[in-house]
C-alpha cells in the first residue's frame, strides 16, 4: 500500500511539472541552447543530493556536450553519515556564506555562460549565494526549487531564496517536507520525491535544449551508448564518436 501511494504521488507530480512547468523548461533551454551555441557551457550546481540531477545532466548517456557539473565532492558525497565528509559537515557547509565565491573563483566565467542551481528548499546561504553571484557575473540563471517548501519557510540569507535570484524558476512541483509517504502511527513521512522530480526535469531540459540546437543545424555531440549489442563497424564509429565528445568537452573545459 505505502508502495503504491508512493508510485501514485510521484507520477501525480511528475504530472505537474509537464502540465505546469513546461513553459519554464523551454525557457531555461533557450538560455542553455545560447551558451552552447556561443561555444560556452551551462554550468550546473546542487549539494548534497541535489548534486544528482547535476550527474545526471552530464557525462550521461543521451546528454551533450555543453553542460558542465560543478561537482563538490563534500557537498556531494552523501555515503557517510557520520566520520569524515558526514552529514553534519555538509549540512554546514550548505550554509556557510562566502563558499559560493570561493567555488567559483576556481572558474573563468564568461557573460555568454549560463547557471543552473538545483535546492529544494532554496534558502540555505551556498545555492542562494551561487545564484547570485553567477547573476553579478553576467550569466543567466536558472533555478530549480520547491516554492511550496521555500514559500513556507523564512529566508535565512540577505540575498533572498533561491527563486528570488533567478532568470527562470522552475518549480520541482515536491511539496514542502520533501517526504511523501504518511504511514500510521509514525509522526514523519517517509520516501523523499525532489531528487526524482529534479532528475526529471534535468532530462526534459537535456532533451529540449537538444531538440533547440538541432534546429539551429548546431552540430550537437552526443554522448552514446556503449552497453549494446554492436557489429565491430558500429562500435568503432561509437568509440570514434565518444572519441569526439572527450576532445570537444576538453576544448570547451580550457575556457573555464
Amino acid at each position: 500500500m505505502s508502495a503504491s501511494t508512493f508510485l501514485s504521488t510521484i507520477a501525480a507530480i511528475t504530472e505537474k511539472v509537464h502540465n505546469s512547468q513546461l513553459i519554464n523548461i523551454k525557457a531555461a533551454a533557450a538560455i542553455a541552447a545560447d551558451s552552447i551555441t556561443a561555444g560556452r557551457m551551462l554550468h550546473l550546481f546542487g549539494a548534497g543530493h541535489s548534486s544528482l540531477p547535476v550527474m545526471e545532466a552530464f557525462p550521461r548517456i543521451g546528454g551533450i556536450v555543453g553542460f558542465h557539473p560543478l561537482i563538490e565532492l563534500p557537498l556531494s558525497f552523501n555515503g557517510q553519515v557520520v566520520g569524515q565528509m558526514g552529514q553534519r559537515q555538509a549540512s554546514f557547509l550548505e550554509r556557510v556564506e562566502g563558499y559560493a565565491d570561493v567555488i567559483l573563483s576556481n572558474y573563468d566565467l564568461d557573460r555568454a555562460d549560463s547557471m543552473m542551481v538545483f535546492s529544494h528548499s532554496g534558502i540555505n546561504a551556498l545555492p542562494v549565494e551561487m545564484a547570485a553571484s553567477a547573476r553579478t557575473r553576467g550569466l543567466k540563471t536558472i533555478v530549480v526549487t520547491s516554492l511550496e517548501h521555500t514559500m513556507a519557510q523564512q529566508a535565512r540569507h540577505r540575498f533572498g531564496r533561491l527563486c528570488d535570484n533567478a532568470d527562470v524558476i522552475i518549480d520541482n512541483c515536491v511539496p514542502e517536507g520533501d517526504a511523501l509517504v504518511s504511514l500510521a502511527g509514525v509522526r514523519t513521512k517517509v520516501a523523499s520525491g525532489s531528487t526524482i522530480a529534479a532528475l526529471i526535469i534535468v532530462d526534459a531540459l537535456v532533451a529540449e535544449t537538444a531538440a533547440v540546437l538541432a534546429a539551429r543545424n548546431y552540430d550537437l555531440i552526443i554522448y552514446p551508448s556503449h552497453n549494446i549489442a554492436t557489429d565491430a563497424q558500429t562500435e568503432q564509429g561509437m568509440i570514434s564518436q565518444e572519441e569526439r565528445l572527450f576532445a570537444a568537452y576538453k576544448g570547451l573545459l580550457r575556457k573555464v
